[in-house]
């Protein structure tokens, strides 16, 4: 049983020798003069340490800002987008309204019917039944009512 056991240990020994063995050649620049290994070793001390994942800052020189300002003079102004105009109008029995016309018989019923103030009113919702004629409202929420159209 003893000679198993050493038959085991021999091969983990060979594994770490040839673990040295690679990273001693990897450490060792290949030169041929001792000059030569000297300003390799300078070298290899004077180059930063490069973080993973981060490029290096690029400096922009004056040929180069001049090139893109070059680029920026020849091209077009961006076109601006044109304003559409946007109507609403309801058409029924002939007769058509916009929401802005239904928005100021509200108000008027408000001011002239129920005797309230314009100052008044934070909110209006109009409901509008073409079938009957009629816009129904609620304003600040409480206040409900209708008005023939």
């Amino acid at each position: 049983m003893a000679e198993v056991k050493k038959a085991k240990a021999a091969p983990v020994k060979e594994e770490v020798k040839a673990a040295e063995v690679k990273t001693e050649a990897k450490v060792a620049p290949k030169a041929e003069t001792k000059s030569e290994v000297k300003e390799a070793v300078k070298k290899e001390a004077k180059a930063p340490a490069k973080k993973p994942g981060r490029k290096p800052a690029v400096k922009k020189t004056a040929a180069a800002k001049k090139e893109t300002e070059k680029k920026t003079v020849g091209r077009k102004p961006a076109a601006k987008k044109a304003e559409v105009s946007e109507t609403v109008n309801f058409q029924f029995n002939g007769k058509s309204y916009t929401p802005e016309d239904l928005v100021k018989s509200c108000r008027d019923v408000w001011k002239y019917d129920l005797n309230g103030k314009e100052e008044d009113i934070k909110s209006i919702e109009l409901y509008v039944k073409p079938e009957e004629n009629t816009t129904y409202y609620v304003i600040n929420g409480d206040v409900t009512g209708s008005f023939f159209i």
